[in-house]
């Protein structure tokens, strides 16, 4: 089992190579060319949703992405710092705009199949996985 990780400023403008080093680890895992562009949007939509809660409650620190190879799935975690407004309440979603959050949360579920949203030890964590293809090989 393979990790990747990276760690990013909670700025916007990070958020593109994030989507951009997910989409080529997913690949080299096995995971499904036509899956590929719905793993780019989900870590974007993670990435930017952690960013958005570190900079509404002016909490500096970072988003972390730990991308994992497992034998038959491939996992991603996008934790961020920005406390206990990172998990959202059943049904609402504290500070800052509710609708950024909610909509935010419900493109990534959209995408994912295998979707958790839980807390970590300083913020949120999302945990996405997709099936990786036995017969691939990575080169």
């Amino acid at each position: 089992m393979a990790t990747v990780e990276l760690r990013f400023s909670a700025l916007p403008e990070h958020v593109r190579t994030a989507r951009l080093v997910a989409a080529a680890v997913a690949r080299r895992a096995g995971v499904d060319e036509s899956v590929l562009d719905e793993v780019r949007l989900a870590v974007g939509e993670a990435c930017s949703r952690a960013v958005g809660l570190h900079q509404r409650g002016g909490i500096g620190g970072t988003v972390r992405v730990a991308l994992t190879d497992q034998e038959k799935r491939f996992l991603i975690e996008v934790e961020d710092e920005a406390g206990p407004a990172a998990v959202p309440a059943p049904g609402a979603a504290e500070g800052g705009d509710p609708d950024d959050d909610t909509l935010g949360l419900a493109v990534i579920t959209g995408l994912v199949e295998d979707l958790e949203v839980t807390k970590g030890a300083d913020g949120g964590v999302i945990r996405m996985s997709w099936p990786v293809s036995v017969t691939s090989v990575a080169v």
